[in-house]
């Protein structure tokens, strides 16, 4: 193994992240809301297990992106015609997508909806 093998490798992967935030909608949408869940995390001063959980969250919803765009840059580059096998594998990355996110925001607003009525007085 070369000296610089893992730099190489983590620069692929930086490489790779870097063309997600620049060059697909999605991520930068939930790129965009890992910010805001960051932000919010810190306003309510959520616990450290919390801080745990939330930043799971978002390395699972981010991570399942990056792979459902990995799966779609490679359908795109076996074929341009239409193949329903093709298809029903984009759907299927883009459903792990949903589902990672639907978990996600569920987890999110126990959190935060736990705190918010904390701090509103809802209940102690």
């Amino acid at each position: 193994m070369p000296p610089n093998y893992w730099i190489q490798k983590f620069g692929h992967a930086f490489r790779g992240v870097w063309q997600e935030v620049c060059e697909d909608r999605s991520f930068r949408v939930h790129f965009s809301m890992a910010a805001a869940v960051i932000v919010c995390a810190a306003l309510f001063r959520v616990s450290l297990i919390e801080w745990c959980i939330l930043l799971a969250c978002i390395a699972i919803v981010l991570t399942a992106e990056l792979f459902n765009s990995a799966l779609e840059l490679m359908a795109k580059a076996i074929t341009d015609e239409h193949d329903p096998r093709v298809g029903a594998a984009l759907d299927i990355g883009s459903a792990a997508v949903l589902t990672a996110v639907i978990g996600a925001s569920i987890i999110g607003a126990i959190i935060f909806l736990r705190h918010l009525g904390l701090l509103l007085g809802w209940w102690a």
